[in-house]
């Protein structure tokens, strides 16, 4: 359990006093009072080896007696704590939709019913009679019954503790007025006897031999310069607040300062970059620049111009672009990255352009080609499924430098791929893609120039907590003439009504999408397989049609000739799963229908839907729901209100929460934040992001006077956990 920083204690026992010397914060938590070998062991398997860990491991929420009320004085539609004893419980339903647990909770006032409708299973082991809980969430009344659904609860202590001990029970300090913290605990700490109570009194001896924070880690100008609370005295009031006010400024100081050593991590690498990695400088932009812009059918926007003019100032400059560009669902992105690879061809350098997907490559592959082959700028693509022959003859002219732009897959990082002349880098739908991945492509030359993109807008928050050290480029303006999806939220019983509009519009001489969420039947959800529904719609309700089907299990050929096909017109209707999510640009198909809506994301919902309204004629998405949770009711109804893709990134973040909305590989410093929120916590990160940055400008080594403490505090608590976020 020691190492050589942790610093070894006497502890003699005298009539039930204890005392210490030199204990710190580097102090095995073994040395504490009340902590033997089996709580060690749970301790540790929480995170908690020291002292300075137990410090760190801060209340998940707080119970304020003020903030407390009897049962008998509840309003309705207020969101209120409330403490009592379980009278009683009941599970009714045994199937997975209908079953439902209530437990009723009664003080000296009155009874206060408690519903839970999702985990029955989970709550109906976990509230038992007789226990003493606090309960969390708002007041609804059906007659005169106070009731509460889907209560945030915490156990309570009912026990009276001896006097000689000079403690009290959670009950006893409720009726102090005192604000009680609530520690996060596993099931294996409850069982080890360290609850929320327990583990308070082992925090409050960790506080009577050790004062966290004496040492401050951060500078005096920035702690005056930003109105932070000591650090000690933000670790007294967050284990142990004295008021609302004092708790809320402990609060902000440690975000504060956690958001600071995390956007230091992304200001020491964006100074790196630009003071030791020299990349190719792209000087002019020649004749293929120009006969590309020429050759557009049509006229850019102003955010493309924009984008645009950000990415060529990077390249331009001798340090290697780190750029990412977000846009919204048929914004214009890729013309955007073609200009940027027009101009690696005038300047003599050859791009790699990498999609997460063999169908997205085709399309990018097809688009490419499209424009540059008139131009005399070669393009070939890289995939896995290349047939042998044709492989080798594509990585033979990209490596002589035959070929201008390369387009393919993660194929393209294989350790037989190599570049003549690799000057740009883009990598497509960048989070699908691990961090690994990306860095291998990009070590394919040396000190590429590399642009990120991304067809999933992210909410500012993430953008600035999970890419702090990238440059970034929003395009927001849509095309001139696209028209609005018009998005359409429908029970499964009106399937028929739906599809009849679909066969309306294909009447017309449009096109449509049909999506199913599975490519084959399973047993854990019921849902109808694509595959299965398109051999049932081509005999029955649309046998009069021509009817294409698409889904991952296709071979890349396959894929790619569906498409085709969809793509002249040859097909009407097109069935598939989610690989027609991103890439897929036929502006004749006007209608999309989503069956059971409900199972997919919302950032999946959206992408789909951008898969019409790509035309100059009026687009409907459905989105065909069977029963809902609270939160599907949610994702569906956001996707009815707005079109907006950043609006939804939004609503999306605030539903799943930040960490979950780019997946694991770009979580980035995600991982490492304890107290922080990215949702709501902006302003401070804002704040903490330009003293770190300014930091970083005025000292890039943290050696000056002063800065060493936080170097050495940097390294010590904060590289590691935001290792993660290694590369962006």
């Amino acid at each position: 359990m020691t190492d050589g920083k942790i610093v070894k204690a006497e502890i003699y026992k005298n009539f039930n006093r204890v005392t210490t010397i030199k204990m710190t914060g580097t102090t095995a938590i073994t040395w504490l009072k009340g902590v033997g070998t089996k709580k060690a062991l749970i301790l540790q398997m929480a995170g908690i080896l020291t002292l300075d860990d137990l410090f760190d491991y801060f209340p998940r929420r707080y119970l304020d007696r003020r903030a407390m009320k009897s049962i008998g004085a509840l309003a309705d539609g207020e969101t209120v704590t409330v403490v009592g004893t379980v009278i009683k419980t009941q599970l009714d339903g045994d199937s997975p939709g209908r079953a439902r647990f209530k437990a009723w909770l009664g003080d000296a006032t009155g009874v206060l019913e408690l519903t839970w409708f999702r985990g029955v299973r989970y709550f109906s082991r976990s509230v038992v009679q007789g226990e003493s809980l606090a309960v969390h969430g708002k007041i609804s009344y059906f007659g005169h019954h106070a009731q509460m659904q889907h209560p945030d609860f915490d156990r309570l202590s009912p026990d009276i503790i001896e006097s000689r001990s000079g403690e009290c029970s959670d009950l006893e300090l409720y009726n102090t007025g005192q604000i009680i913290p609530l520690y996060p605990s596993t099931d294996a700490m409850k069982q080890a006897g360290l609850g929320s109570k327990p583990f308070r009194t082992l925090v409050a001896r960790a506080f009577e031999v050790c004062t966290p924070g004496k040492d401050e880690n951060l500078t005096s100008s920035m702690i005056a310069g930003n109105a932070l609370m000591p650090l000690a005295e933000a670790y007294r009031e967050i284990h142990f607040p004295s008021s609302h006010e004092h708790l809320a400024r402990a609060r902000y100081r440690m975000k504060w300062t956690e958001l600071f050593y995390a956007q230091l991590l992304f200001a020491l690498r964006h100074s790196a970059i630009r003071r030791n990695k020299a990349a190719a400088k792209f000087t002019h932009s020649g004749e293929v620049t120009q006969k590309l812009h020429a050759s557009l059918p049509y006229t850019l926007t102003e955010a493309q111009k924009n984008a645009i003019r950000e990415i060529y100032r990077d390249l331009k400059s001798g340090s290697p672009m780190n750029r990412l560009l977000q846009g919204d669902v048929g914004s214009g992105k890729t013309i955007v990255a073609m200009f940027a690879m027009a101009l690696a061809v005038d300047n003599g350098l050859q791009s790699a352009f990498m999609a997460p997907t063999e169908i997205l490559a085709v399309q990018h592959y097809l688009v490419m080609k499209r424009f540059f082959n008139p131009l005399g700028v070669q393009v070939g693509m890289v995939t896995g499924k290349q047939g042998k022959k044709e492989r080798q003859a594509v990585l033979a002219a990209l490596s002589s430098g035959e070929l201008h732009i390369a387009v393919g897959t993660h194929a393209m990082i294989e350790p037989g791929v190599s570049y003549n002349s690799l000057g740009l880098v883009i990598i497509d739908e960048q989070h699908r893609f691990g961090v690994l991945q990306r860095k291998a492509l990009q070590e394919k030359a040396t000190h590429p120039h590399v642009l990120l993109m991304t067809a999933t807008p992210i909410p500012r928050t993430l953008t600035m907590g999970v890419f702090g050290d990238l440059d970034v480029s929003v395009i927001r303006q849509m095309p001139a003439g696209r028209i609005p999806v018009r998005t359409v939220v429908r029970p499964e019983e009106e399937k028929m009504k739906v599809y009849g509009y679909l066969r309306a519009e294909i009447a017309e001489g449009r096109q449509g999408y049909i999506v199913y969420p599975l490519v084959e039947e399973s047993e854990k959800m019921d849902l109808k397989a694509a595959v299965e529904s398109y051999q049932e719609l081509s005999v029955t309700l649309f046998a009069d049609l021509r009817l294409g089907l698409i889904h991952g299990q296709l071979t890349p050929d396959e894929k790619e000739r569906v498409m085709e096909q969809f793509r002249r017109r040859e097909i009407d209707l097109l069935v598939g799963t989610t690989v027609i999510e991103v890439g897929v640009d036929v502006p004749n198909a006007t209608v999309m229908v989503i069956e059971h809506a409900e199972r997919f994301g919302l950032a999946q919902l959206h992408q789909l839907r951008g898969r019409v309204g790509r035309g100059e004629q009026r687009s409907t998405c459905f989105l065909l729901h069977a029963k809902m949770t609270a939160e599907a009711h949610e994702r569906l109804s956001a996707m009815e209100s707005t079109t907006d893709g950043f609006l939804i990134s939004e609503i999306d973040a605030k539903i799943r929460g930040a960490g979950n909305i780019l997946g694991k590989e770009q979580s980035g410093t995600l991982s490492g934040l304890r107290v922080a929120d990215l949702n709501k916590d902006f302003d401070i990160m804002q704040s903490a992001r330009a003293a770190a940055f300014k930091l970083v400008e005025e000292d890039c080594q943290l050696r000056g006077a002063g800065h060493s403490m936080i170097r050495e505090c940097y390294l010590h608590h904060y590289h590691d956990r935001f290792a993660l976020a290694d590369i962006g």
